[in-house]
């Protein structure tokens, strides 16, 4: 609730500090005084627009700051969590404008927009007024009041999720949509790389297979011609080869070895490099023999090869890559090709899902219409106890087209009044002054539809127009809204005022060059007497003081 507000230098308040308590407030005094001036900083404290001219002559800036005091559950807790503006459970807005026109917006000392004061303000405080935040005349908060009334919330919350899932599954299909021509495009290029593929039709380890093969049928006569030297050098040269060297020594030392055995060590060691030799000897033939002069083969791999490395390029991959290229290129094949098959699938599963929401949506409709007309009976005979006799209230329901469908349903919600005989129904905003729009709120109000998550409610004008047993119905109502919301009354009637817990005289002090506005709370003889100058006339009789005191002792019980 609203605990504190502090202004200065704001039109003709110099300086004004005023504390609030719960229940009913309200603010009385002089026309011209100043009370809706107080509403009017209050607008301006949530992000109304500022205009210079509303700072005091002859001071650099106006300032006004509220603090709000917020239970644990408070929507704007949440909201300044969110924006790291939180502090305990306090929350802070101060407001400045210079007498250039420059504004400044603050949350607990942070600078923020005025949107966010906007925001904010929202979930704290609902103004009812000529000047004020009339949210009521916005269409989505009507629906939102048609629920509440009804007791629409699980419903509602069903056909939002409902709605959520279903825009999830028809972006899935749009998008795939928008990739078939692409993949299309892609599936033929694929389907052409795959053919090419086949055809070269390569073998796991065929690109390390051919490079060796092809080092060797590339060097064929080299090799031979090493191979040849190698085997002459080392066993087949019948004199100075490395074999014929070794038998010689064998001859030598196997008699020396016989004489001393020392020597059989090294005898065999001597035995083992002929067999070495020989065994090296073996190898080296076979491979010789091995050797093809066959140059259609060195042909064959030398283009094959090139193929490889030309296909490698075009597919942007390593030639040893292209022998898993083909299972690869297959797999993506199948999957666009699946991808394609579940379009219809995804195409089912929207208009299932489109189905679910439509059906929940009509349930919806359905529940709303009949709360419509209990809506409808209800503030209807509110109207008639608040001073308008033969006001009309309608709730409206038009389904929207299929394009506009929403979270919220099917339903677009209209409130319209008719307040003179003859009138026909139209929009709030073209129907009801400013009075009237506060009491219609008040109606709505009395019925339990509001909007439980703003705590705090000032009315403005809500007595326009109406004396007597009305006005006092009137404060009877703001009384029992006060009972569970904080609510503040500018007013003229001593009949409302008679219903606040507490009571606040405006009044404005002139010395003839300048004039201020004071609040003062008054209790006792003090309310007494204000009560009374609001009924009496010029003079105030003992009789217009009893018909006071008699007001207040009625509203205290």
């Amino acid at each position: 609730m609203l605990s504190l507000i502090r202004i200065r230098n704001y039109a003709v308040i110099d300086e004004l500090e005023l504390e609030f308590g719960s229940g009913l407030s309200v603010l009385t005094g002089e026309t011209g005084a100043g009370k809706s001036i107080l509403v009017d900083a209050l607008g301006l404290a949530l992000g109304d627009r500022a205009d210079a001219n509303t700072v005091r002559k002859g001071k650099e800036r106006a300032e006004i700051c509220v603090t709000f005091d917020c239970p644990d559950s408070h929507p704007a807790l949440a909201w300044l969590g969110e924006h790291e503006l939180d502090e305990e459970q306090a929350c802070m807005i101060r407001r400045t404008i210079s007498a250039e026109g420059r504004s400044r917006a603050f949350i607990n000392n942070q600078p923020v927009t005025l949107q966010d004061l906007r925001n904010l303000g929202a979930s704290l405080v609902e103004i009812h007024g000529q000047h004020a935040h009339q949210s009521l005349l916005q269409k989505a908060n009507q629906r939102r009041i048609l629920d509440f009334h009804g007791k629409h919330q699980p419903l509602l919350e069903s056909v939002r999720q409902l709605f959520e899932s279903w825009q999830k599954l028809k972006a899935e299909l749009d998008d795939s949509r928008r990739g078939i021509e692409s993949r299309e495009e892609q599936l033929e290029l694929l389907r052409n790389q795959e053919k090419t593929l086949l055809t070269l039709s390569l073998e796991d380890g065929e690109v390390n297979q051919l490079q060796k093969e092809h080092g060797r049928v590339a060097n064929i006569e080299n090799l031979a011609t090493g191979i040849n030297q190698s085997l002459e050098k080392l066993y087949e040269g019948e004199i100075g080869s490395a074999h014929a060297l070794i038998t010689n020594s064998q001859h030598i030392l196997q008699p020396l070895a016989e004489l001393d055995p020392e020597l059989k060590e090294n005898f065999a060691l001597l035995n083992s490099v002929e067999i070495d030799i020989r065994e090296i000897a073996t190898g080296l033939s076979r491979y010789r023999d091995q050797l093809d002069m066959d140059p259609q083969r060195l042909e064959w791999i030398e283009a094959r090869i090139a193929k490889i490395r030309e296909l490698a390029r075009r597919y942007k991959v390593e030639e040893v890559q292209l022998e898993t290229l083909l299972t690869t290129v297959t797999e993506r094949i199948q999957e666009i090709e699946q991808a394609d098959a579940s379009l219809t699938n995804l195409e089912n599963s929207v208009g299932s899902a489109a189905d679910l929401y439509r059906k929940a949506a009509e349930e919806l409709s359905k529940a709303r219409k009949k709360s419509a007309a209990s809506l409808e009976k209800n503030v209807s005979s509110q109207l008639k106890d608040l001073g308008l006799p033969h006001g009309q209230f309608c709730a409206a329901l038009t389904q929207k087209t299929n394009e506009y469908v929403d979270a919220n349903g099917l339903d677009q919600v209209e409130f319209q009044v008719s307040l003179n005989p003859g009138q026909p129904l139209g929009p709030l905003d073209q129907m009801a002054s400013g009075g009237e729009l506060s009491r219609i709120s008040l109606a709505l109000e009395v019925v339990g539809t509001g909007e439980r998550t703003v705590t705090t409610m000032v009315f403005d004008e809500v007595d326009a127009g109406i004396g007597g047993s009305v006005a006092e119905i009137v404060g009877r109502r703001l009384e029992k809204i006060g009972v569970n919301r904080q609510v503040l009354c500018v007013t003229h009637l001593a009949q409302v005022a008679s219903q606040g817990q507490h009571h606040y005289r405006v009044s404005k002090l002139t010395d003839g060059k300048t004039s201020i506005t004071k609040v003062r709370l008054l209790a006792g003889k003090e309310r007494l007497e204000e009560l009374s100058r609001m009924l009496g006339g010029i003079e105030i009789t003992d009789r217009t003081r009893a018909h006071a005191a008699e007001m207040m002792a009625r509203s205290s019980k």
